[in-house]
């Protein structure tokens, strides 16, 4: 086993467990977002390791271990919100244009001047909620790609769909998070691009397949506007912002799973 990777033929309590301590805080800061509050977040991450144990004997490595325990922990997110009717409720429609005019957030000095403790805050509290708010075709790739870390291609094995689809609603839902952003920290009025919208939609689109490979996006000074420029880096922050609170799972919980896997063997 390397890095809670148990291999197959593991005995499943042993492989489980390695998995829980390897992933637990992970998945239950997974659920938390996928669900919205701390019991419901709970129930999810005591289904997904149970479940996962009674499982254990069926697994072939055909995929990784995390992969194959997101994807136990994804359906049953699915399925508790298929019973929640607040998921109407907060789906919201997504913004997905380019801003080509009006206030862009002033994030371009933030490495002079970073954001104070504050206004970071409640930047994070603004991404949570909106995360909270897009539909589950939408939050849940968000989820797995930006602050669980999974690639494309796993997100996409997670999902049981194609890259192409998830790339798709990664760029949106990136969107989404941008407009949360603007809507918190402070704006200003950058000059208009330098070139048509064309242009602009091109290189936001390079950027969002920079940010699908975990790859830094070229500075380009002199090509790239101030605009541009202020609204790539913002993409960056509100993806930062929502990786910086990765919660801990709760040691009575992991004691909790630990005991019902006990006693299931």
């Amino acid at each position: 086993m390397t890095n809670g990777q148990p291999a197959p033929g593991t005995p499943a309590s042993e492989a489980i467990a390695q998995m829980l301590d390897a992933h637990g805080s992970r998945v239950y800061s997974l659920a938390l977002r996928f669900c919205g509050d701390a019991q419901n977040a709970s129930d999810v991450v005591q289904e997904t390791f149970l479940g996962a144990y009674k499982s254990w004997a069926g697994f072939r490595g055909e995929s990784s271990p995390s992969t194959w325990l997101y994807r136990i922990a994804s359906r049953a997110c699915k399925r508790l919100h298929r019973t929640n009717a607040r998921q109407s409720a907060h789906a919201v429609p997504l913004e997905t244009d380019m801003p080509a005019a009006g206030p862009v957030p002033d994030v371009l000095s933030t490495d002079v001047t970073p954001l104070s403790e504050a206004m970071r805050n409640e930047a994070i509290a603004a991404l949570e909620n909106e995360i909270a708010a897009l539909p589950d075709d939408y939050r849940i790739p968000i989820v797995l790609k930006e602050i669980a870390g999974l690639s494309v291609a796993e997100t996409a094995a997670v999902l049981d769909m194609k890259e192409a689809t998830v790339k798709t609603r990664l760029h949106r839902g990136r969107l989404a998070l941008y407009h949360a952003l603007s809507r918190t920290i402070p704006t200003r009025d950058f000059p208009p691009p330098n070139y048509d919208a064309k242009v602009c939609l091109d290189l936001l689109n390079a950027k969002q397949d920079a940010l699908d490979r975990g790859a830094e996006f070229p500075q380009m000074d002199g090509i790239v506007c101030e605009r541009c420029r202020a609204i790539f880096k913002s993409l960056d922050l509100s993806i930062d912002l929502c990786r910086s609170t990765v919660a801990v799972l709760p040691e009575d919980l992991r004691e909790q799973i630990l005991a019902q896997i006990h006693a299931a063997a």
